[in-house]
């Protein structure tokens, strides 16, 4: 098992970020934490890099295509589609969005990666996240406007959600000798156990 400290988690800016000339201020929120960039990669993806990305199966989408039946007919709407094809939707339109233009992907390592880099995030919701947070201070989309609009809600990028998806995510977009090992001198401030030397 890995040391804490070296704990990584996958970050992409979506298009949207790119666009919108927002990969600076993102990166430097990342970094001010003192979490370390250990793989940085500006690319295109392809369809199906995005949908082994995401790696939903049918009970996932049934259970989300059904939510959508149920909102359709809650809002007196026709229902035009099997239940798992709304869920489909969803996928598609996530990587409808990330391949329609270049992205960064990066891997970020440091003790809780993975949580710090969620809190920084925000919830996937624009609308709903908290002040303070990259998607709640940069953003003003919401599920309501992406549905209705018929596309993914874009929400300035990803972060991996849970350690345990972490390394499987992160090979789907690096290989292990495209991930620098190096140590920052900040590193010392960190997570060394004696803070000598400090003082002349």
């Amino acid at each position: 098992m890995a040391h804490p400290k070296k704990e990584r988690t996958l970050v992409i800016l979506k298009p949207d970020a790119i666009q919108r000339s927002l990969m600076s201020e993102i990166l430097g929120r990342i970094e001010r934490t003192g979490l370390k960039f250990v793989a940085m990669k500006f690319i295109v993806p392809k369809d199906e890099q995005c949908w082994d990305h995401y790696n939903k199966n049918d009970e996932w989408f049934l259970k989300k295509g059904l939510r959508t039946v149920e909102d359709l007919k809650n809002q007196s709407m026709p229902v035009e589609k099997e239940p798992i094809e709304y869920g489909k939707d969803i996928i598609r339109g996530c990587v409808s969005l990330l391949t329609s233009g270049p992205v960064l992907a990066m891997v970020v390592e440091g003790n809780q990666a993975v949580a710090i880099v969620k809190k920084l995030v925000g919830t996937t919701e624009p609308l709903t996240s908290d002040v303070g947070t990259i998607r709640g201070d940069l953003m003003i989309d919401s599920y309501e406007l992406s549905s209705m609009d018929g596309r993914a809600v874009r929400n300035l990028l990803h972060c991996t959600d849970e350690v345990s998806e972490a390394e499987r995510e992160i090979n789907l977009w690096f290989t292990e000798d495209e991930i620098v090992k190096y140590r920052l001198v900040q590193d010392e401030i960190l997570y060394d156990v004696n803070l000598d030397g400090i003082l002349e």
